[in-house]
């Protein structure tokens, strides 16, 4: 597995032209400017019951952008079996989101700290990345089209009332060579508004989220 996993990300870090690097600093001023991220707050402000994710963004062969995904072990008692964003919930000792994210990150598939900048999305100047997954909390990572999420193809719906409230959930299912993922919820709410920001333009679908995912809780 884990020269599977280098194959997959190490190799293709070190393949990247620098057409390639100039994009994605590109995107890392484009989220700059929208503030994506509350990675700075203190942990004065953080709590108990709040959770962090890492975006993990590479440029495929083709120059077209892709994010890491795992999917969660089986045997975990929340959200087993379910595809995520690589992260976890807050810590003592956790100073911001960032820390709680890349805390989790490296735990979950191998993500050293050291390597990533301070920006949300930086241009891969630090070493190459392959992860190393963690059975306990992960049983696969793979990697998906960041556009995906923008378009309404392999994509459906489900009207939800949660909270007083009516809204969309939606569910993208990607295959690979071996497995079918679905992507759904607050992890594809995530990657829609980050496709959204990044490809600077709205989804080809309404989105209808519910307000209390954007609710901030201190």
């Amino acid at each position: 597995m884990k020269e599977l996993l280098h194959r997959r990300y190490c190799e293709r870090s070190k393949d990247m032209s620098s057409n390639n690097k100039s994009g994605l600093r590109s995107i890392a001023e484009i989220l700059r400017r929208h503030d994506t991220t509350n990675s700075s707050r203190t942990a004065g402000k953080l709590g108990s019951n709040r959770a962090a994710v890492v975006i993990c963004l590479f440029q495929g062969k083709e120059g077209h952008l892709r994010v890491i995904l795992t999917q969660r072990s089986s045997t975990i008692s929340s959200h087993s079996g379910e595809v995520a964003l690589p992260g976890g919930k807050w810590e003592e000792g956790d100073d911001t989101h960032a820390a709680t994210a890349l805390r989790e990150a490296n735990e979950e598939i191998g993500l050293d700290p050291s390597i990533v900048k301070s920006s949300p999305f930086s241009p891969p100047s630090a070493p190459s990345f392959s992860p190393i997954l963690n059975p306990s909390e992960v049983e696969s990572v793979f990697d998906v089209p960041l556009e995906m999420f923008l378009k309404n193809e392999n994509r459906r719906e489900e009207t939800v009332e949660l909270m007083g409230e009516s809204f969309l959930v939606h569910y993208f299912d990607y295959e690979t060579e071996n497995r079918c993922y679905t992507i759904w919820a607050v992890t594809a709410s995530i990657l829609i508004k980050a496709a959204s920001i990044i490809y600077q333009r709205p989804p080809a679908f309404e989105e209808h989220k519910p307000t209390f995912w954007g609710r901030s809780r201190h």
